[in-house]
């Protein structure tokens, strides 16, 4: 099965912030340095893995204060990293209406299918859902 480019720049996407906030935080341009050097040849992954890498490490703080009420008894410390950084990159797209939402959510659902534990994508699957509702996109 060959992804789509968006589907692997949300992927790269991930990674990054999965780095970025395990390596306490470091500067987002130290984190885009190793981008460069993952997706040399592939621009057009490299720069819509940016784009979100950067839109979501810019806006943590409201995409976190979106989602927070959603996730029902989960502290927002508790949720594992990876969970928390997919529904930061769905909150991001349903927030900014980069695809149509069930868009948004199938891929989250994607990424928490791929890189997160056995309840990850019924989790974050029920928070966006009650995400993009609140937000009157579903």
């Amino acid at each position: 099965m060959t992804l789509r480019p968006e589907s692997r720049a949300r992927a790269r996407a991930l990674q990054l912030l999965y780095a970025w906030e395990t390596g306490g935080q470091a500067a987002p341009d130290a984190v885009q340095a190793r981008l460069d050097r993952l997706m040399e040849g592939r621009p057009e992954v490299r720069n819509l893995a940016a784009e979100l890498f950067e839109g979501v490490v810019a806006e943590r703080d409201r995409l976190d204060a979106i989602f927070a009420p959603a996730a029902l008894n989960w502290r927002l410390e508790r949720i594992a990293v990876l969970d928390r950084n997919i529904l930061r990159l769905g909150v991001y797209e349903l927030v900014h209406h980069r695809v149509p939402p069930k868009v948004a959510i199938d891929e989250a659902l994607w990424l928490a299918h791929r890189f997160g534990g056995l309840q990850s994508p019924a989790f974050v699957n029920g928070v966006l859902d009650q995400v993009a509702r609140s937000l009157g996109v579903l």
